[in-house]
């Protein structure tokens, strides 16, 4: 028998074409990602940690013994222990809560964990639902509690479990979350035992393509209506009227004005250009002209002393800089190397490196500031040249933003990924690492080690070199960026 878990259960409230692929035909389903695997690993640690705060408890799992630890499971209900991942089945429904404290004489508390530093919508119905399990399983439920990552916490020596996590009474949010849950649940049963899946063409399955994660909606073209500018429930719209691209849009049909140069753009095949606007921007611009990109990660639990839970780590930095019109750039990085806490080296890196005039061109300047004022936060030595630096700053993702130039090959992106393609025909295909995401992650696996294991020096030699690819490339493509601007004004 299939049972219907609480990560089911959540999948099906997004998705019921999601929910019904889980349980017919889970192969279809895309691969899980690496960076995916080491965000389920952090949430494993987080957990462990968490269960420091309830001593005295026993783990109710039996790893790989489904069955068996929903046996295990009701004995050590009977004992009244305090357990740690029990598994509650009964009828077609199963959850398997985090944590189960016994209470008074016949009651329980549900304490969910989550790596998140705030609670929910999504814990709350997974609460809910947990609650209606073991409520059907005749178990009292007193109250529920979301413990979550407290992102004040600041670590100094040995990281303090107490102090990391704040532990929320989401009782009162977690009833409403379950108001009418019996006949979602009958619902979705209903669903997993139809003999084909939901189709988005012809039910309403999710909230559109920028919330799939599964691929239902590969079947839009390009310049589709989902990629038109803060569209939002517009777009449904058009497609439940059959317009489907962009360029199909009737000329009555009222958009903004971002929007119909979109819609002009996607019909003439001829990219948006405002010179006046580019040669303003362009005309702000002093030499020397630097280009600068930081890569950063971040973690739940807070590796050095001074950090908070998320707070970013800058390890790497990429700086092409042009000495003067037509000059040859001259390229500086740095990446961190170790284990330890690479922020105050990072800073003076940058600091000897950063010209003390002329601008500093960024993608998306409240990143790069943001990193900067933070580390002056903690080297408070540096605040002055870090005021100058910033002053001095110019965002190249502006002229995109502000549509002085459109492309339909940025399908209503501004990103950089998007634009570098569309404008200069280059991009970050053929790359090993290609975005942030994984840049950072790949960085914490050669200094950390991720899921128990740690990097070979041959891993380490060729993540770093490709971490030097992919930062050279943010900023080399801006050069390349702002070239095509200057021929276009």
């Amino acid at each position: 028998m299939k049972y219907l878990s609480k990560s089911n259960y959540v999948i099906g409230l997004k998705c019921l074409r999601h929910l019904w692929l889980a349980f017919n035909e889970p192969d279809k389903l895309p691969d899980i990602a690496e960076t995916t695997k080491q965000r389920f690993e952090q949430g494993h640690i987080i957990g462990k940690l968490a269960q420091t705060l309830f001593p005295g408890g026993v783990d109710a799992q039996l790893p790989n013994q489904f069955l068996e630890s929903i046996e295990r499971t009701k004995k050590l209900l009977a004992q009244r222990k305090i357990l740690y991942e029990p598994a509650i089945a009964v009828g077609r429904l199963y959850a398997r809560a985090d944590i189960l404290l016994p209470v008074n004489k016949d009651e329980w508390d549900i304490v969910e964990v989550k790596s998140s530093a705030k609670v929910k919508e999504d814990h709350l119905h997974d609460l809910s639902f947990q609650k209606y399990c073991c409520g059907n399983a005749g178990l009292k439920i007193r109250k529920c509690f979301l413990m979550h990552i407290n992102n004040k916490y600041i670590r100094n020596g040995e990281v303090e479990p107490e102090k990391l996590f704040v532990k929320e009474d989401v009782t009162d949010d977690a009833e409403k979350a379950g108001k009418g849950i019996k006949d979602r649940i009958e619902m979705m049963l209903k669903v997993v035992e139809r003999k084909s899946a939901p189709s988005v063409k012809d039910e309403r399955c999710c909230k559109g393509p920028s919330h799939c994660d599964i691929g239902c909606w590969d079947f839009l073209p390009d310049n589709n209506i989902f990629y038109l500018q803060r569209i939002g429930e517009k777009a449904f719209e058009l497609f439940d009227t059959g317009v489907i691209n962009i360029k199909d849009i009737p000329e009555n049909y009222e958009l903004n004005d971002k929007q119909a140069i979109q819609r002009k753009c996607a019909k003439t095949g001829q990219p948006h250009i405002e010179k006046e606007n580019i040669k303003k921007f362009l005309a702000k611009l002093k030499y020397p002209i630097s280009f600068l990109d930081f890569e950063t990660y971040s973690t739940a639990i807070p590796l050095y002393d001074g950090l908070r839970p998320y707070q970013t780590v800058p390890f790497q930095f990429s700086m092409h800089i042009i000495e003067k019109e037509n000059g040859k750039p001259k390229h500086i990085s740095y990446l961190a190397e170790g284990s330890e806490d690479p922020r105050k080296e990072f800073l003076e890196k940058l600091k000897a490196g950063l010209p003390e005039s002329g601008s500093v061109i960024v993608y998306y300047k409240s990143f790069e500031q943001g990193r900067i004022e933070e580390l002056t936060e903690l080297f408070p030595k540096y605040k002055s040249w870090a005021e100058s630096a910033i002053k001095r700053m110019a965002d190249l993702i502006i002229p995109f933003t502000e549509f002085y130039y459109y492309n339909s090959k940025q399908e209503g992106s501004a990103s950089l990924k998007a634009v570098l393609p569309a404008l200069t025909g280059k991009s970050y295909k053929g790359l090993d690492i290609g975005e942030g995401e994984t840049a950072s992650l790949s960085y914490v696996y050669i200094t950390h080690g991720a899921d128990g294991k740690k990097a070979t020096p041959d891993e380490v030699k060729k993540i770093r070199k490709d971490l030097e690819i992919y930062c050279g490339q943010d900023t080399e493509g801006m050069i390349w960026i702002l070239d095509e601007l200057r021929k276009l004004a």
